[in-house]
């Protein structure tokens, strides 16, 4: 299995007045929608500890995760002494366990409880409602223990970032774990600034939205100088409809053709809000990724559009690489070859640099089949071993690792012979 020894978060681009309006858009809300009233945080030195059957990877990526919220987010947390007190508990149990609880998640936060067990007791009697908290004081961490090592690791930075700051996501972030559209699985430059803006001694617990939109110009001068430019751009608010209709075309219970109704929903009110950015983007990258089966035509175009938008906004990002896969599978099964290896070739730097081992191994697959079916056996060879050490930790088991080899074995054209 191979891991990743550093991560990188990048650097943070847009100005400070969008990103005050993203931090109160992240802080004030819930993903339900619900407001939340006042700012909430931790206060003094957080400590984190870990109970279940955690797996083994996961102490090496925590480690690595709490160096980064100390070195880029300027937080004072640490891993608990063993029966020392902590604010934040990391509980591993098993994953339909937690579903049978929590259908729709792969993982989750609570505050106010200590463990799985005081979560199942108090859940619903408002001790967990998030609405209701004055300040923080414990928090835990709900993941899946027999998951991928990236899965658990993904995990671990999503739902430590929640327990210490915002709760909602937000499609419109380009650069943020905090975004439903799943490309960054990792914190980014752009999540470190707005936690260590969060844990700032300017704000404090209770300060309403309008007191924090006060404070937060000079907090972001002082943290983000950088970002001390003008903007013609405002926060374009995303409609629920929008929402509604990405979250039914991503509803893998939903009937396929209700998936390509919703998709093609998502893009129109996409291009009716006159909208240039991501959203667009990953509208139509969901609407090829419902449609490739049923209309390979729609698909491509689709992608095609989806690709070349994230490209002018970001250049070969991991938005692009994603895009990348699909086309690049698509290549592949219709005996494009040079196509698909030029695809993947684009799209490596990038899932790498992301530190994305489920996109980095399927791109590297790919491009294998791609050589081997253009006759270049040792090439192949080499990057499908490769392929495989990062699709153990992508993917988990060996047993997952080989079904993803081999669905994509299966799109393969035969050899081309000389």
């Amino acid at each position: 299995m191979k891991t990743f020894a550093t991560q990188r978060g990048g650097g943070v681009n847009r100005p400070n007045s969008q990103i005050a309006q993203d931090f109160l858009d992240l802080t004030f809300q819930m993903e339900s929608g619900r407001p939340l009233p006042w700012l909430t945080k931790f206060e003094g030195p957080i400590k984190v500890a870990v109970t279940g059957q955690a797996p083994g990877s996961l102490e090496g990526d925590l480690a690595r995760l709490l160096a980064r919220l100390r070195s880029e987010a300027g937080i004072n947390i640490s891993r608990a002494a063993r029966g020392e007190d902590a604010q934040i508990i990391i509980e591993a149990i098993p994953r339909k366990t937690l579903q049978k609880a929590v259908p729709q998640a792969a993982c989750f936060v609570v505050p106010n409880v200590s463990g799985w067990s005081e979560f199942k007791r108090n859940r619903g009697n408002g001790k967990t409602d998030w609405t209701r908290l004055s300040n923080r004081k414990k928090a835990t961490v709900i993941i899946p223990n027999d998951v991928s090592p990236q899965e658990v690791r993904d995990c671990l930075h999503e739902e430590i970032s929640q327990a210490l700051g915002p709760l909602n996501d937000l499609y419109r972030l380009p650069d943020s774990i905090f975004n439903d559209d799943n490309f960054h699985t990792i914190l980014t430059g752009f999540d470190m600034l707005i936690l260590r803006a969060y844990y700032s001694p300017e704000l404090r617990n209770g300060m309403t939205r309008g007191q924090v939109a006060r404070a937060l110009p000079a907090v972001l001068s002082r943290l983000n100088p950088r970002g001390n430019r003008a903007s013609n751009a405002g926060a374009n608010r995303t409609p629920k409809q929008w929402n509604d209709a990405i979250t039914s075309a991503l509803a893998m219970r939903t009937s396929q053709s209700q998936r390509a109704a919703s998709a093609a929903k998502a893009v129109k009110i996409a291009q009716a809000q006159g909208w240039k950015d991501n959203r667009l983007a990953f509208s139509l990258f969901v609407q090829g990724r419902v449609t490739l089966g049923s209309k390979p035509e729609t698909a491509i175009s689709a992608f095609v559009q989806s690709g070349n938008i994230y490209k002018q906004l970001y250049g070969a990002s991991v938005h692009a690489a994603h895009v990348n896969t699909q086309m690049a599978a698509f290549a592949l099964s219709s005996g494009q070859l040079e196509v698909a290896i030029r695809l993947t070739d684009e799209g490596i730097p990038a899932a790498r640099n992301s530190s994305n081992a489920a996109l980095l191994a399927t791109l590297l697959m790919i491009k294998a089949e791609a050589l081997q079916a253009a006759g270049r056996d040792e090439e192949a060879r080499r990057v499908r071993l490769d392929s495989l050490g990062w699709g153990r930790y992508g993917f988990g088991s060996e047993r997952n690792v080989r079904a993803r080899l081999n669905e994509i074995k299966a799109l393969a054209p035969r050899r081309v012979r000389s």
